[in-house]
């Protein structure tokens, strides 16, 4: 970026130096030419050049543009229980609401550096009574002053230091904005990873209930076999230890469960005690979501557009910064009525005004500007960093959530085969146990196997839900056309009329 560049209307200024300007007449010559034609000293900002990669590494195939995902992306799992909870969510999580606010006092902000560009008029009504003291060589007078002066301050913003400072709370403003969409996706994000992980812990605490089922009718097997002489004490033992561990491992699993729902309830903003989700085990695979293109993220995802407004600002600080160094040209007046008698206070030979400009020119101020000036240059070079770090962090999170998606995918697969082979080793264990080839040890090692595979197998397929949640959040959440708008903002929080402004206000 060049931080040397400054723009004008008129080609008058281009030959001038960013310091104070010491002649009078060259003063007077660039007030008046600006009054007629601003200059914006500082940079213009330029969106930085960041390498984004044709395609994901990590897609299975490849990837082409996903023309939309509504902003209601958590419906694209048919789950009326999890768009139940979304909708709760945003309708009154502190957290959101939090965020909200922080919109709401940024375009307030804007609004308030706006009015910068218009004059300030002040009213200061008054009435006294006063006397003179009699010891200064001529009588006491006691009398009476009323008056209704008007005083008028405006700001010529010859070097664009207001415009400077508007672009920059303008870029606040929609920094606020974007970070309230990262809210928004953080939160619903947050609601569905929750939501698939309380329904994979009820799965398991399924798969353990009909395994103690088993092991209870295997241990009274085992019992009666043991009171006929047919089995050994070890086969009952080894029977009521994975009895014992089911059941333990059941009740770690429902507490997890009960702890999830507890998360869930904060995050739709009202306490647990008010929450209560029935079970309803997860089944299934999760749906299959394209991830479009990687230039797709600069556009959807609401953190790289926070940065890059953020980046915004510090480049328009700059300018702030650089204008400093001029002159302030400021007009200034005052008008109104002044007189001894109220009852003439009105009249026309009461008026009085005056007007007239005034320069305040920095001389000497110890490196404070230098300082500034050096200050504001590092926060953009620190926000384009930031920037820049953001967008490999964007693509990290999709390559990362595609990997997971595709290697889980193949590893439940797997343990699909390992918990069917599992489940044909126990089938055969209990028929040769039932005709006295095996004894029962073998079944029950048979159990324990079919038992874990399970498990793993449940639990895999939660982390794929998971990882799809994780990659919908990483390309930005929902989008509405083919140019990538973001569709995280919900209507609660329409556009400011002050952020969509294309042009600066008329000096």
């Amino acid at each position: 970026m060049n931080n040397h560049h400054r723009t004008c209307n008129s080609g008058a200024h281009r030959g001038l130096s960013a310091r104070p300007l010491g002649h009078s007449a060259i003063v007077a010559a660039c007030a008046m030419l600006s009054c007629l034609a601003g200059c914006n000293v500082g940079p213009d900002y330029h969106a930085p050049p960041v390498r984004v990669p044709a395609e994901f590494k990590s897609a299975v195939t490849p990837t082409a543009p996903v023309s939309r995902l509504g902003a209601d992306w958590w419906k694209l799992f048919g789950d009326d229980g999890l768009t139940r909870l979304e909708e709760s969510a945003l309708a009154a999580s502190p957290t959101l609401q939090a965020a909200a606010a922080r919109v709401v006092e940024a375009r307030a902000v804007a609004r308030s550096v706006k009015s910068q560009f218009y004059p300030v008029i002040t009213a200061d009504p008054q009435a006294t009574r006063s006397r003179s003291s009699g010891n200064l060589g001529r009588p006491a007078v006691t009398g009476n002053n009323f008056s209704i002066p008007f005083d008028l301050t405006y700001e010529l913003d010859v070097w664009g230091r207001v415009r400077r400072s508007y672009e920059n709370s303008q870029a606040t403003a929609q920094a606020a904005l974007d970070n309230y969409s990262v809210v928004v996706l953080t939160l619903t994000a947050d609601v569905a990873q929750d939501y698939y992980q309380l329904r994979g812990l009820e799965a398991q605490e399924a798969i353990l209930e009909e395994s103690v089922k088993l092991y209870r009718d295997q241990l009274n097997l085992i019992d009666r076999q043991l009171k006929a002489g047919i089995a050994s004490t070890l086969d009952l033992e080894q029977t009521q230890t994975l009895l014992s561990s089911a059941l333990a491992s059941k009740t770690d699993i429902t507490r997890q469960r009960d702890d999830m729902e507890h998360a869930i309830a904060i995050l739709t903003g009202r306490p647990p005690t008010d929450l209560s989700i029935a079970r309803n085990p997860l089944l299934g695979a999760p749906p299959a979501v394209p991830p479009g293109l990687p230039a797709d993220l600069l556009r959807r995802r609401p953190d790289v557009a926070a940065a890059e407004q953020n980046m915004v600002a510090a480049n328009a600080a700059v300018g702030v910064a650089k204008a400093n160094f001029y002159p302030v040209f400021q007009l200034t007046g005052a008008a109104g009525f002044e007189s001894i008698d109220v009852q003439h206070l009105v009249d026309w030979e009461s008026r009085f005004w005056s007007l007239g400009p005034s320069v305040s020119i920095p001389i000497f101020e110890g490196g404070k500007l230098d300082a500034n000036l050096a200050q504001a240059k590092a926060t953009f070079d620190e926000m384009n960093a930031t920037y820049r770090g953001t967008v490999l962090t964007a693509i990290q999170d999709v390559e990362d959530s595609l990997n997971d998606l595709h290697m889980r995918a193949i590893a439940s697969g797997q343990l699909k085969d390992t918990v069917d082979h599992a489940q044909k080793s126990l089938d055969l264990s209990v028929k040769l146990r039932n005709v006295g080839v095996d004894s029962s040890l073998q079944v029950i090692d048979a159990d324990r196997t079919l038992l874990d595979n399970q498990l793993a197998l449940v639990q895999t397929d939660t982390l794929r839900y998971v990882s799809t949640v994780l990659l919908i959040k990483a390309m930005g959440g929902g989008w509405e056309d083919a140019a990538g708008a973001s569709a995280t903002r919900p209507a609660t929080l329409p556009a400011d009329p002050i952020l969509l402004s294309a042009t600066q206000p008329a000096k």
